[in-house]
């Protein structure tokens, strides 16, 4: 992709600091890090965060990995995990969600949990970064539909049905995974989710479920994907899902990730994002990093403080300023506001 023209650093600097950055998504709670202190370990801490200008960070529950046998509790011993935190996926959940609260809770965090737009106001206005929590898969709720309820309660304001494999819910979009729609199960979670506004993140949805999800009366985001017409793989969106899930007044976030973007440097992180932006429009594109989720970075990114070359690689190319503002971060709080923190 050729770029179409040189900017100073200084431009770069003003675009980036004068946005709302925000990103939809970050695995960060499963490595058992104190977030609320710089590290060189991982992507994402509340200091670093804040040096790349981030305003606003969506951080997901994960309480099951792939088939493998003990997979998921074998990683979370590995990382430290204490053995009460790992009797269940419920208890999984709510061992992470007490390890934000304790981050957040350090007077040097800076960082507060948004559970309402008018958190999410505060939060700016005092300079914190806020943390909106999501879960991957609905297999966190042990098929106890209250559960959904208890963890609303507790911030979560996002949920995808499936993770990396089908589950209780419904199908998934892993390939080694069975690719239905929605169970019985699945139905009943997503009238739940609608009645508490809570968002339905389809980033690792089977077709089958995609399509169902977007007949339904949830709000409707994908928190990380690619997009299929920039690079032909599994795991990113084609271009009717996109524009279905745009057309619901939803949000397509491009992953970071080089395995889905067909290359390993920001030009095709840029070329992902302009193809969203043609696809969907620039009121439904934002940023997915997929940061802590076990996938490299485009080079030369390291970590959220390099979230600025995002704004150079868009200004290169010749993007206009208040779109940038838009995929950067607008676009994500005014869907978050509009639905699950309204």
């Amino acid at each position: 992709m050729e770029r179409s023209r040189r900017v100073e650093q200084t431009l770069v600097e003003e675009v980036h600091r004068s946005a709302y950055v925000a990103d939809g998504h970050a695995d960060s709670l499963m490595w058992n890090r104190d977030l609320s202190v710089r590290s060189e370990r991982g992507n994402v801490d509340f200091p670093r965060l804040r040096e790349g200008g981030v305003r606003l960070q969506c951080f997901t529950l994960v309480t099951r990995g792939l088939p493998v046998i003990g997979g998921f509790p074998l990683l979370a011993r590995w990382n430290g995990w204490p053995a009460e935190a790992l009797r269940s996926e419920r208890a999984r959940a709510d061992w992470q969600i007490d390890q934000l609260e304790r981050f957040c809770a350090m007077p040097e965090s800076g960082a507060a949990i948004a559970r309402s737009a008018a958190e999410l106001q505060a939060n700016l206005e005092a300079g914190r970064v806020s943390a909106v929590l999501g879960i991957e898969g609905a297999h966190a709720l042990g098929k106890d539909l209250s559960q959904l309820e208890s963890f609303y309660r507790r911030g979560v304001r996002f949920l995808s049905l499936t993770h990396l494999m089908h589950n209780e819910a419904g199908g998934s979009s892993f390939p080694l995974a069975k690719k239905g729609g929605l169970t019985g199960f699945g139905k009943e979670v997503l009238r739940e989710m609608a009645r508490l506004r809570m968002a339905v993140d389809v980033a690792h949805a089977s077709r089958a479920l995609l399509d169902e999800v977007l007949g339904g009366p949830a709000p409707v985001f994908c928190s990380h994907t690619g997009v299929a017409s920039a690079t032909k793989l599994w795991r990113n969106l084609p271009d009717d899902a996109i524009r279905a899930i745009a057309s619901r007044g939803g949000l397509v976030c491009v992953i970071f990730a080089v395995e889905f973007l067909g290359g390993r440097t920001l030009d095709d992180l840029s070329r992902h994002l302009l193809r969203a932006l043609e696809v969907a429009g620039e009121d439904h594109v934002g940023l997915g990093s997929d940061f802590d989720g076990m996938v490299r970075l485009p080079r030369p990114m390291r970590d959220a403080r390099d979230l600025p070359l995002v704004t150079r690689a868009l200004l290169e190319r010749g993007v206009e300023r208040r779109v940038i503002h838009k995929v950067l971060g607008g676009n994500l709080r005014r869907f978050l506001e509009a639905g699950p923190l309204a």
